[in-house]
């Protein structure tokens, strides 16, 4: 699932008239960046949400068989933050541990990788296992403590939560379809029950959260 639901306040006006996934960096608009690698990873079935302009992100990338995707969508009549969006999600997203990725950032991590992780949390009985980046200078207080591949709430130095994560569909069994609902109360539960991993990922990575940095990757790409 790709998160592509966020209105992009502080990417005014340029999200006025464009959806954010959809802004350009390195001659792609964002999303496909994260759809091109994801089938190189050999993922199939992707579901994207969204609700700001939502129209033109599936007018723009229609059913993805020209990605040699499947591409289903999940509208939401207004944003419902991140766990309210994938709750929404769930009839789309089947009974077993998926991946999940913020449509506003870039990262080189490969997702090849982290498909094992979804037999992973369900072997190990997890409901989340989350990638982590260092700190970012725009959050240099973090998020998780990571030991030992264990994401814990705090009681150590922190890392911040990259946006990328699996996670079994029963983490939102308690969210009513269509509610409003925030992820980061749901994962500190969890990990206060010790079902939380994760691991660190040291290459590049970019909250594209700002025209600045969307300048940033968009130089960055094209060098």
């Amino acid at each position: 699932m790709i998160l592509a639901a966020g209105r992009g306040e502080r990417m005014r006006p340029l999200t006025d008239a464009c959806p954010k996934p959809l802004l350009e960096a390195g001659g792609k608009p964002l999303i496909v960046w994260h759809l091109e690698r994801l089938r190189e990873a050999g993922f199939s079935d992707i579901v994207i949400n969204h609700a700001h302009l939502g129209a033109m992100i599936e007018a723009a990338l229609g059913d993805g068989s020209r990605f040699g995707l499947r591409l289903r969508y999940s509208a939401e009549a207004e944003a419902l933050e991140t766990a309210g969006g994938i709750r929404k999600a769930l009839p789309l997203l089947g009974d077993e541990p998926f991946l999940v990725i913020n449509g506003d950032i870039f990262c080189d991590a490969d997702p090849a990788a982290l498909r094992d992780w979804g037999a992973g949390v369900a072997a190990d009985g997890d409901l989340a296992r989350l990638l982590l980046i260092p700190n970012p200078a725009h959050h240099p207080e973090g998020d998780f403590r990571l030991t030992e591949g264990r994401v814990y709430r705090n009681g150590g130095p922190l890392l911040t939560f990259s946006g990328i994560g699996v996670y079994h569909p029963s983490l939102f069994a308690g969210i009513e379809p269509g509610h409003r609902a925030p992820l980061a109360p749901l994962l500190r539960n969890a990990m206060d029950a010790g079902r939380v991993g994760g691991a660190l990922h040291e290459g590049y990575w970019l909250d594209v959260g700002t025209p600045a940095r969307l300048a940033e990757l968009d130089a960055r790409l094209k060098g």
